[in-house]
């Protein structure tokens, strides 16, 4: 048996910042490499797992639509925080 010592967990090509919410069991996600991409989980693992397959049909739809598509990210960051709360002008 072979034991693969660097797994990767998740291939993300853009970074991802998840929010905690008040609620317990919902998470919001986007990254801010992917202009419009944004999702909702009800868990961390859940976020990246929709992440993941979300990037890539959003990279798609963006190509369909002849709007720009950033590079992927070489490095791509992983952020979970709590909401940010919303500013008003």
């Amino acid at each position: 048996m072979t034991y693969d010592r660097n797994p990767t967990m998740l291939d993300l090509p853009y970074s991802l910042i998840i929010e905690a919410t008040e609620e317990p069991d919902f998470f919001g996600f986007y990254s801010p490499e992917l202009e419009g991409f944004t999702g909702i989980g009800h868990s961390i693992e859940d976020c990246m797992f929709k992440a993941k397959w979300g990037m890539e049909e959003h990279v798609e739809l963006l190509k369909e639509q002849g709007l720009p598509v950033p590079d992927k990210n070489p490095n791509p960051n992983i952020l979970i925080q709590n909401q940010q709360a919303l500013s008003t002008v």
